[in-house]
């Protein structure tokens, strides 16, 4: 197979059947990174058929070296969030609805203003600008019991980098102050399991932005204002069972909290 909307109907279809995830890399002739994200257009349009067409904002992962080493990838990869899934803390998810649910602990900002084509790129002195809140965050990631042994990251990015919604904590206003040196806690029914540094993410939540200003101008399509984006996991996949509870907690921010049905 070598066309990317035939290859996106297989995503789809493997996926309402409940099927394992099976890497693009493995049946799509001449599969690159290019070809990966020519095939996740074609799958979100297919997505926003059944859920919606309304944008919330973007997933951007293996951003730390844990999650890259995890998933056998040496760059960040992207994703689109929609409207329909985006929740609120705290939050309830059912696992019988997804494949494999999973939860990544990520730092989210939202953009203040469009930011669009015809404007400058972002650069290390203007993004801090760009941002105007930030929240602790689960992404739900839903990776159809993918077997990590096989995986890279070019095939999850052809599946919309495994993205089945957004989880946000109470925002706050952005300061300006920056993002790094903020320390996150994941706790599992009250006992922490393992932490992380805001910095783990390509060394600060702010040189995120700047990847996928990048990225999305590469793609023709430019950051608008109320856009989240989740700055990459910096704490490896959890995966959520039914009666579990999670609470993250990011320094300087109310905590996110998740129960598992």
């Amino acid at each position: 197979m070598d066309d990317p909307a035939r290859a996106a109907q297989r995503i789809f279809d493997d996926r309402k059947a409940g099927k394992r995830f099976a890497p693009a890399a493995g049946w799509f002739e001449g599969f690159d990174l290019a070809a990966a994200y020519a095939i996740q257009d074609a799958y979100v349009a297919l997505l926003k058929r059944e859920h919606g067409p309304a944008v919330a904002g973007y997933k951007i992962g293996l951003t730390s070296q844990r999650m890259q080493a995890l998933c056998h990838a040496s760059e960040p990869i992207a994703g689109v969030v929609l409207a329909s899934r985006m929740l609120e803390s705290p939050g309830e998810l059912r696992a019988a609805d997804y494949i494999r649910l999973c939860i990544e602990c990520e730092l989210a900002v939202r953009i203040g203003a469009d930011i669009g084509l015809d404007a400058p790129p972002l650069t290390a002195t203007m993004v801090g600008s760009a941002v105007d809140r930030v929240a602790a965050a689960f992404e739900i990631v839903d990776d159809a019991d993918a077997d990590y042994a096989g995986i890279d990251g070019a095939s999850i990015a052809a599946d919309n980098s495994w993205n089945a919604g957004l989880l946000l904590g109470p925002s706050v206003a952005y300061d300006g102050k920056g993002l790094i040196g903020r320390r996150g806690v994941l706790y599992r029914d009250g006992v922490e399991i393992d932490q992380g540094m805001s910095e783990d993410v390509l060394g600060d939540p702010l040189s995120v932005v700047l990847w996928l200003d990048g990225h999305l101008r590469a793609h023709g399509r430019h950051l608008r204002a109320g856009d989240w984006i989740t700055t990459g996991s910096i704490i490896t996949t959890k995966f959520v069972k039914p009666g579990e509870r999670y609470e993250f907690r990011l320094d300087g921010l109310e905590p996110v909290t998740l129960v598992g049905r």
